[in-house]
């Protein structure tokens, strides 16, 4: 080989290898930027004040969250008011979410993890597809959500307690799998986890009235603290049902939001009227739901509360400072409760049966037993 063939071979080398090296480089850029690495932040650069829209989809269910006037609604569910303390707990973790273990994994053990994306077609593995945008739909990062990691903790009990410690994930653009630092457990594709749950509160009730499907009663008491009584005045009522009755309208919960039906729609519906001395009036309908042990349920708000406060019997001049200014936090309390109880009409509720338990009973269930001699 003469000298002019091996500097063109020497060159020609060069090239292949300054190619080869910059197309290293490449991915190992790529692979970094994906944010593969221990201890790296695959979300870092979220900007989390411009997230308006948050999906979660596994094939299954899916949640749309989405920020509307003001406000986060669940699209899955008639826009009905999304849980702030969720979303914003989500929002907060993820751009500190870190990897704490990277896997090469292939596709055949994907399913394993969790970590198939989501589609019609996919029967089992599929993972939750985590997308994130702003207010005009831009992307602005997405995650694909696997199995979460547990560690086993030593209990004396023989079912051994499991502790949620981080998730297997999928970085968008990367292959590697990714064990991040959190868990996520919030992070549900099912829409009723991300609703608000807090719900009315009908307390300081003076009279209840129970209508409808066979069961009609009606309970009252003349000050806030005399003992209960039926309303026409005929049988013994038992004290401890009546104070159950009541107590159950200031503990409701629900669990869902009904899609399926209409507030005016409801199957014979019984009807509870709560009078209050707030100045207060619930209305709250509920019917059986078909095929379920839920009950649906609907509930208005109207009436408002006194506005001036009524002196204490024998109340003396140095007292009344104090007492105004408790009466004027207690009413903006109340008022801010009442805005908020006035906005839950127009949806239909999924309340448990237990829940309603103490209000389905009928009238003979709710005097009291003779006495023994």
């Amino acid at each position: 080989m003469n000298r002019k063939s091996f500097l063109i071979l020497l060159a020609m080398l060069l090239v292949i290898g300054g190619a080869g090296l910059g197309l290293f480089w490449q991915d190992l850029s790529a692979w970094r930027d994906a944010g593969s690495t221990i201890g790296s932040k695959p979300m870092a650069k979220l900007a989390t004040a411009e997230v308006a829209q948050v999906r979660l989809y596994d094939g299954k269910n899916e949640s749309t969250l989405v920020l509307k006037d003001g406000r986060w609604t669940v699209k899955q569910r008639a826009d009905y008011n999304a849980s702030v303390q969720e979303i914003g707990d989500l929002l907060v973790k993820l751009p500190d979410l870190k990897v704490v273990q990277t896997e090469d994994v292939g596709a055949s053990l994907l399913p394993r993890l969790s970590l198939v994306v989501p589609g019609k077609d996919v029967k089992e593995g599929a993972g939750t597809q985590l997308e994130l945008s702003n207010q005009s739909g831009a992307p602005l990062g997405s995650l694909l959500l696997g199995k979460i990691v547990v560690k086993k903790e030593p209990s004396p009990l023989p079912i051994q307690q499991e502790t949620p410690v981080g998730r297997y994930v999928l970085s968008a653009g990367s292959p590697t799998v990714l064990v991040t630092s959190d868990a996520l457990k919030n992070a549900s594709a099912k829409p009723e986890a991300w609703l608000e749950k807090q719900f009315f509160k009908a307390d300081r009730i003076k009279s209840l009235a129970n209508s409808g499907d066979g069961a009609a009663w009606k309970i009252a008491r003349k000050e806030e603290f005399d003992p209960w009584k039926f309303a026409d005045g005929a049988g013994e009522l038992d004290p401890s049902k009546a104070v159950a009755a009541v107590n159950a309208l200031n503990d409701l919960k629900f669990t869902d939001i009904a899609t399926d039906i209409k507030p005016d729609n409801l199957d014979k519906p019984r009807t509870l009227v709560a009078d209050t001395y707030d100045g207060l009036i619930y209305t709250i309908r509920f019917a059986h739901k078909p095929d379920s042990e839920d009950y649906y349920l609907t509930v208005t708000v109207t009436g408002e509360p006194p506005r001036e406060r009524t002196p204490e019997k024998n109340e003396k001049p140095a007292d009344k400072e104090r007492l105004d200014k408790q009466f004027a936090e207690s009413l903006k309390k109340l008022d801010d409760r009442v805005k908020f109880e006035k906005g839950l009409a127009g949806w239909v509720y999924l309340v448990p049966a237990k829940s309603l338990d103490p209000l389905l009973k009928a009238r003979s269930d709710l005097v009291a037993a003779p006495r023994k001699k």
